[in-house]
This record gives structure tokens, C-alpha cells and sequence, in this order.
């Protein structure tokens, strides 16, 4: 019994992971590029879903809503006026560009007075609940978390495989210049990408922000979540989802079982061994290119 709670702890943490992990996949996808600042945009959609609860008044359901909505917005506004410029250098000053980003999000959080500095609670509906099933306890926070991820896996795969707007953002990744000249807006494709990978973003940290609460530092998870992207192929959508259940379920185990410590490398070490057996991670494959 306490193996199938550790297991259910794992992969509830694990579905935050690879939440965060499909913003790097659909970045990367669509641009070619890494963005280190997915963890500080979640941890932007935490503190618009708080706001808009706290300070507005808004109900919950609305309040999440809204906050996907404008984090997708801003995704969007942040790719044409900041990332667009300066596509086509070297990927390191991309790369240290999304970096840049993330510490001026959370420095911009951290100077509003009395919010910022602070540790907040996401007051939603189902806090504190919990069920018992014959000894087990499973907490309504990680089943939201379970439930949510596996719906939005299914929103996805029917956006990317049954709508034209999806089919046409899998061409412009696997070939930007041919896709362009087939007269897909490859342009306003990556700025719907980053706006995507926004939402998403937001969508964890809602999600995230019953169990460990809303402050400036929560963005710092991104670091969990890259190693998920790795493991399950950075290149692939379900594998960022299998990665990040895999890193959740090692951590969660290694965390019980391994002395002090083990917990927080454990990650890194799962990485460090797919790279030495499976370099291009369990979803990944030969790349090549095509429309």
C-alpha cells in the first residue's frame, strides 16, 4: 500500500513536470530553439489565477479560464516583440535570451509590494479533500493534477491530428522553408507556438499551485521538468509526458527509499543514463525533415 501511494504521488508530481516539458517540446518543435523561461511562466499563470481570485473576485472556474487565456496572449506578444528579432542567431544567444526572460519575470514579480515577496494559497474548491479506498489516501489535489493533464493530452492530440491549424504547425516543424512556400504562415505559427506553450504553462501552475503554493520561486521546477523533455525525446509531445511521469515516479520513490539528497539529483541521474543508452530519449528518433 504505501508503494501504490509513493507511485500515485509520482505520477501526480510527474504530470507537472511533463506539463512543463511540452512547453519545451512545442517551442523546440516549432522554432528550433530552447526556452528556458517555461518555469517562470508558469509560475506567471499561478499569480494571474491568484489575482484574479483574490484581488478580482472572479469565480474559480473563470478565474482559470481567464489566466490560460492571457498567459496564451502573452505568450504570443513575448515571441513577436522579443524572440522574433532575433531568430535566425546563433541558438546560444536564443537559448541565453529565454534565460534573460525568466529572471525578468521573476524580478517584475518580485517588486509588487506585498505580493511578490510573499506565499499565497490558490484558494480552489477542492482544497484539502481527500478520499479513502481501503487504507489508500489519495488527496483531490493529485487526482485534478492526473485528471487535468489527461485531458489536456487529449485536447492536443485532437488539435494536432484532426484540425487544420495542428496539422499545419507539424509542417512548419518538420520543414520551416517548405512550408512557407506551400503558403502556411510560418510565422504566426511559432508566435501560436510560444502562445500554446504559455497556456500550458499556466495550466501547471494552477495546477501546482494548491500543493506548493503561489510564490516567485516556484518557477525553479522548469529545472525538473527539462530532464523530462530529455527523457522522452525532445522532439516528441507524448514523450514529454512519458518523461515527466518518469522523473516524478524516480523522485518520488528515491525520496522514500534513498538516504538524503538522492531525491533532488534523482532527475538529473535518470537523464545522465538515458543519454548514455538511448541519446535521443524514448520517443525520439533519426531526425529528418518533411512536409
Amino acid at each position: 500500500m504505501q508503494l501504490v501511494q509513493l507511485l500515485i504521488s509520482g505520477i501526480s508530481q510527474g504530470c507537472i513536470y511533463g506539463l512543463i516539458a511540452l512547453g519545451f517540446v512545442l517551442i523546440y518543435k516549432a522554432t528550433e530553439t530552447v526556452s528556458f523561461a517555461q518555469g517562470e511562466l508558469m509560475m506567471l499563470g499561478a499569480f494571474c489565477g491568484l489575482a484574479l481570485m483574490t484581488l478580482l473576485g472572479f469565480p474559480f472556474w473563470v478565474a482559470v479560464l481567464s489566466s490560460i487565456a492571457a498567459m496564451g496572449l502573452f505568450g504570443v506578444v513575448l515571441e513577436r516583440l522579443v524572440i522574433r528579432p532575433i531568430l535566425g542567431q546563433p541558438a546560444f544567444s536564443i537559448v541565453m535570451l529565454t534565460i534573460g526572460i525568466g529572471y525578468v519575470l521573476r524580478g517584475l514579480v518580485t517588486m509588487i509590494p506585498n505580493i511578490g515577496t510573499e506565499t499565497h494559497t490558490l484558494p480552489v474548491p477542492y482544497k484539502d479533500m481527500s478520499f479513502n479506498l481501503g487504507g489508500l489516501v489519495l488527496n483531490a489535489e493529485q487526482l485534478v493534477v492526473v485528471g487535468a493533464t489527461a485531458l489536456l493530452c487529449l485536447l492536443l492530440f485532437a488539435l494536432f491530428r484532426y484540425s487544420k491549424l495542428g496539422i499545419a504547425m507539424q509542417a512548419a516543424s518538420q520543414n520551416q522553408l517548405a512550408a512557407y512556400y506551400m503558403g502556411i504562415p510560418v510565422q504566426r505559427l511559432n508566435g501560436l507556438a510560444w502562445g500554446l506553450a504559455a497556456a500550458v504553462a499556466a495550466v501547471a501552475g494552477l495546477l501546482l499551485a494548491p500543493i506548493t503554493f503561489v510564490h516567485a520561486n516556484m518557477g525553479f521546477i522548469g529545472l525538473k521538468a527539462f530532464p523530462a523533455a530529455v527523457v522522452g525525446g525532445f522532439g516528441s509531445l507524448p514523450g514529454a509526458i512519458v518523461g515527466g511521469l518518469v522523473i516524478g515516479i524516480v523522485e518520488s520513490l528515491s525520496g522514500f527509499y534513498l538516504p538524503d539528497g538522492f531525491k533532488d539529483t534523482a532527475a538529473y541521474i535518470v537523464v545522465l543514463i538515458m543519454l548514455m543508452v538511448r541519446p535521443n530519449g524514448l520517443f525520439g528518433g533519426t531526425l529528418r525533415k518533411k512536409v
